[in-house]
């Protein structure tokens, strides 16, 4: 008996959003709109602060990265945050220097 072909799936072979871990969205925050995109860890050897918990970020470790979504700012004005940190925010206010 021959083999049936497969259905072919809707995504585009081109798509890689979800192979980079999704695209940016926009949230509220603080009385403004934010874009945040989500990282997965990298092999880059770096570090940042998170504004939320001001704890050391490794880069090898996944992560967000937030910015104003006004398009005003630049690459000064973006923040890498622990995934929870960013979704702890309005019950933990961020310390330090965040705007």
């Amino acid at each position: 008996m021959p083999r049936r072909n497969r259905p072919r799936r809707d995504e585009s072979r081109g798509d890689v959003s979800r192979i980079m871990g999704g695209g940016s969205r926009t949230e509220s925050y603080a009385g403004g709109r934010w874009v945040v995109r989500s990282l997965r860890g990298s092999a880059e050897d770096r570090s940042y602060v998170c504004p939320g918990c001001q704890q050391q970020l490794s880069a090898r470790t996944a992560h967000v990265v937030v910015w104003p979504a006004d398009g005003l700012g630049d690459v000064n004005d973006r923040r890498h945050w622990h995934t929870t940190c960013w979704s702890a925010r309005d019950r933990r206010p961020p310390q330090g220097s965040w705007r």
